[in-house]
């Protein structure tokens, strides 16, 4: 049993070096890409500090909140096909900054937040109530009904959209994108290292919810409160991400799904290498984004949209030669 632990913990740091390596790697890279040569500029080492600093720690941070997001959403849900994307949490986000665009006419990077924090959560909760009424009995069921769930709030912001005059703002959201930020535009987002400090705290007891509601009670562990901290951490992260960058797909269903086929669910254990090949994978993506036609720019939210769903087919597909085997 010791050496099997001891097995374990030693392909972890391992697989912690080499993501730091990548990390490091693709920073680097990151911060000398783009369509300005900062060399040969009269700018161009004010662009470097301005916008490819800033850039680069907005794509980390992001990376790191939208993969620990999804790998707590998969924990609690005991389904591997589930992150923001496919409960249609992200999408209440989009309606919750919908709002704060109806209700205040030019509101603030924090009045934007604080919409897409309190409809994700709601959403977030909706969902759970959901899969826990219906009692659904295929994996594959869970992530259709979170997504038929989140194109319905998805056309319910785009009517809203139409109705006030706002198609551009809800347009800008879904097309995801770094090449706006810059320096006092992204700083919200070091919260969500904060937020990722209490998750890591819950941890343990989050992977104990993770095994059911009957073994969890069994185990002397209040289920509810759990489940309930557990959507208020998604929820802010979420939100924070959605109202900054907009809607980038897939990510939290990418990660875990590579991890756990090598370190197994355990969030405590996961959470540092989560974290670091969700900012490789997320990295990689934008560096892809600025260079695939450049000098322009395509949107990160396509990058990960067109690998998500090839990941997200493969899955589907395993699954079920899996069932009929």
């Amino acid at each position: 049993m010791r050496l099997s632990t001891t097995i374990k913990e030693n392909k972890t740091i391992k697989y912690l070096l080499i993501s730091s390596f990548f990390v490091i790697f693709l920073s680097i890279f990151s911060l000398f890409t783009g369509a300005y040569d900062i060399n040969n500029s009269n700018q161009g080492w004010y662009i470097f500090r301005i916008s490819r600093i800033s850039r680069t720690l907005a794509v980390m941070l992001t990376g790191a909140s939208i993969s620990i997001c999804g790998l707590t959403m998969q924990i609690l849900t005991r389904n591997k096909m589930v992150d923001s994307t496919t409960t249609g949490t992200v999408e209440w986000a989009g309606l919750g900054l919908m709002f704060s665009y109806i209700f205040i006419s030019s509101p603030t990077i924090f009045e934007r937040t604080f919409f897409s924090i309190i409809f994700s959560f709601i959403g977030t909760i909706i969902f759970f109530m959901l899969i826990k009424k219906i009692k659904i009995k295929s994996s594959l069921v869970v992530p259709i009904v979170g997504i038929m769930l989140g194109a319905v709030i998805s056309s319910i912001s785009t009517f809203i959209s139409l109705m006030f005059n706002a198609r551009q703002t809800i347009s800008v959201w879904f097309s995801a994108s770094f090449s706006n930020i810059e320096s006092g535009r992204y700083e919200i987002l070091w919260i969500v290292v904060f937020f990722t400090a209490i998750l890591f705290i819950f941890a343990d007891k989050i992977t104990l919810a993770g095994l059911g509601e009957d073994i969890s009670k069994s185990l002397g562990l209040n289920y509810e409160k759990i489940i309930i901290i557990a959507t208020i951490l998604i929820s802010l992260n979420i939100g924070i991400v959605s109202s900054v960058i907009g809607n980038i797909p897939f990510l939290g269903l990418i990660v875990p799904n590579i991890l756990s086929k090598i370190i197994g669910d355990n969030l405590k254990t996961n959470l540092p290498l989560v974290t670091l090949v969700g900012m490789s994978i997320l990295l990689a993506a934008d560096i892809l984004a600025r260079t695939v036609i450049s000098p322009f720019e395509i949107p990160v939210s396509l990058v990960m949209g067109i690998l998500g769903a090839f990941v997200f087919l493969i899955m589907i597909i395993k699954k079920r030669l899996k069932n009929e085997k």
